[in-house]
């Protein structure tokens, strides 16, 4: 009787704590490598310090998006409407899936790719976009992808 007892109190425990609401990123939390603010430009001024497609160093913006998957990426906002697609380093750790509209600093190598169809795909369904919104999408597109070793959110 008493390991019933144990077995139910364990499962009404288990029940509960997966039914709160996740934590939101507080201010302080770092990721990964961890980094700090300092010399972190704005988004917005990475692609005029880019040499030969390349950046590396420190950027700070606004996460508008976030793999609601597990976390594996993210995108920060630009002021021309584009968004810039962060990765993280050797898949090493994730994001919360509440971080968008946070404010965060990245550090970490920024270099222009070329996404394929297939994946541009795989992150749409992964933002949880519709099937009509997926299948337009046709054609491969080059894009800056940031590889975040640590971040930081402010």
């Amino acid at each position: 009787m008493k390991q019933l007892i144990s077995c139910l109190a364990l499962m009404v425990l288990s029940v509960s704590l997966m039914a709160q609401a996740p934590k939101s990123p507080e201010k302080g939390v770092t990721y990964g490598a961890g980094t700090t603010a300092d010399q972190a430009i704005p988004v917005q001024e990475m692609d005029a310090k880019m040499v030969d497609n390349k950046f590396s160093g420190k950027v700070k913006g606004k996460v508008v998006e976030v793999c609601q998957e597990k976390g594996c990426w993210m995108k920060l906002e630009k002021e021309n409407g584009e968004k810039l697609m962060v990765k993280f380093k050797d898949y090493a750790f994730f994001m919360p899936k509440n971080l968008a509209g946070k404010e965060v600093v990245l550090e970490g190598d920024a270099t222009v790719k070329e996404i394929s169809v297939k994946q541009q795909r795989h992150y749409a369904e992964d933002a949880g976009k519709s099937k009509e919104e997926i299948k337009k999408i046709t054609e491969p597109k080059r894009e800056v992808i940031f590889m975040a070793s640590g971040v930081l959110v402010l």
